[in-house]
């Protein structure tokens, strides 16, 4: 059976229950991310040497773009909607959470394994065949960036139970507290010179904050444009008033070379973006909603989601390799100094060539994104889960942080890689389990 019959069978079994927007905004927002990091990506061969120069450092003007390709607020918003449900649903059906937080893992975290992997026995081969460190850290870090939010993401999904219940019982409350402590950690940052240490606590009350916007959707209370479009008008104004009158660029993604970033760590410019595209995206909500419900387009969506995962973590090391493959065949494509005509028309062809990787490697990696449930009888508990993910998040972040290469003759933090895989398993996120012995986790 065809991938797109698949889809057509999957689509036709779709509950009328399940909001199809959901799933929608899920593909959009991490292809919006995709596409972005394929354009900003500026390698280049300069004198013989190979550069990796970043358009919004090249032409600031393409700085702009970033309200476009800059979705991750999105990608939180629709979080909260979907955990929101599954949680509710996990309550009603007495799964405890350990059973609740893995399921929820198994298809968040468990495709990341196979990626380090592959980069951990590249690495070797690499060192092996004599390539510096250097080559090894820097190739490493532009492929496995895209795991970050994932680090995050593990945090936020784990204080569901807490955010769900402060919701509940505070309602719009609890994301004004989180957008108000998001300020004050702002103004320390701020405050005196440029301390980003104190910024790194908003990678939680920032996209906590947006998860919470995931609960208020949820629970139907931004359904239709007079709901929903005070929340675009408010989130423009409060950007353009931070960008104008704040410490704020105007880049929603951080440019190389820049003091400030709004997103390393993330700010509340980026809670003021997320605001606007919360009321654009859900403004539409209806009318989307009824396109969705024919089948091809439907399907077509079911068949995005299947591995939407997969391409999102995959297409930098689609990049790094395709870079490197031109780099050992002379130089294709890489002539062309980034900004000039001749470079964005070569974006042509270069993106049929990223996209013609991709489509190769989406079977032989595509299947992890397509765990089995978990097997009966697995009732891991919270002490386990908790360091599954502590182990996790801190091995995610050291990589995409400082790569994957260490100096030496192994030429692999194996340390590091060793602690993030403990850490899945820990999590079940990783973990065969007979067909007779699968449960159903509320999704």
């Amino acid at each position: 059976m065809s991938a797109w019959s698949r889809a057509l069978e999957a689509a036709a079994q779709t509950p009328p229950s399940r909001n199809r927007y959901v799933d929608l905004l899920r593909a959009v927002s991490i292809g919006a991310v995709v596409i972005g990091h394929w354009i900003i990506a500026a390698p280049w061969i300069d004198d013989g040497q190979l550069r990796l120069d970043h358009m919004l450092a090249v032409e600031p003007w393409t700085q702009w773009l970033t309200l476009l390709f800059q979705v991750m607020p999105v990608f939180f918003l629709v979080g909260g909607y979907s955990n929101a449900a599954s949680w509710d649903a996990a309550q009603r059906a007495g799964t405890p959470y350990g059973v609740w937080i893995a399921g929820r893992a198994r298809r968040l975290i468990g495709p990341i394994v196979p990626l380090i992997l592959a980069w951990a026995a590249m690495a070797f081969v690499f060192r092996l065949f004599g390539v510096s460190y250097e080559i090894i850290r820097v190739g490493s870090i532009l492929a496995l960036v895209p795991m970050w939010f994932l680090a995050v993401y593990l945090l936020v999904v784990l204080l569901v139970p807490v955010t769900r219940a402060a919701w509940k019982r505070f309602g719009i409350v609890s994301f004004w507290t989180l957008v108000v402590a998001a300020v004050c950690v702002d103004v320390l940052r701020f405050h005196d010179g440029h301390r980003p240490a104190v910024g790194w606590v908003n990678y939680l009350f920032v996209w906590v904050a947006m998860h919470q916007l995931g609960y208020l959707w949820r629970d139907g209370r931004l359904a239709g444009p007079r709901r929903a479009l005070p929340w675009l008008i408010g989130g423009v104004i409060a950007w353009v008033a931070l960008t104008r009158y704040g410490p704020y660029p105007i880049s929603m993604v951080g440019v190389p070379g820049d003091e400030v970033s709004n997103t390393l760590p993330p700010d509340v410019l980026l809670l003021a973006l997320g605001a606007a595209q919360t009321g654009l995206v859900l403004a539409l909500e209806v009318p989307m909603r009824r396109l969705l419900d024919n089948t091809r387009v439907w399907a077509a969506t079911v068949l995005v989601n299947g591995t939407i995962m997969t391409v999102y973590l995959w297409h930098l090391t689609v990049l790094a390799l395709l870079v490197g493959l031109a780099k050992l065949t002379g130089g294709i494509g890489l002539h062309f100094e980034p900004g000039t005509q001749a470079w964005w028309l070569a974006r042509i062809p270069w993106f049929v060539a990223l996209t013609a990787g991709m489509v190769v490697l989406l079977p032989l990696v595509g299947r992890f994104e397509r765990a089995s449930p978990l097997p009966t009888g697995f009732q891991p508990a919270t002490p386990r889960i908790l360091t599954g993910a502590a182990l996790v998040s801190a091995g995610i972040a050291y990589l995409t942080l400082g790569g994957i290469a260490a100096e030496g003759a192994i030429g692999v933090r194996g340390i590091v890689v060793g602690g993030t895989i403990v850490g899945a398993w820990l999590l079940g996120a990783i973990g065969p389990g007979k067909p007779s012995e699968r449960r159903r986790v509320p999704a």
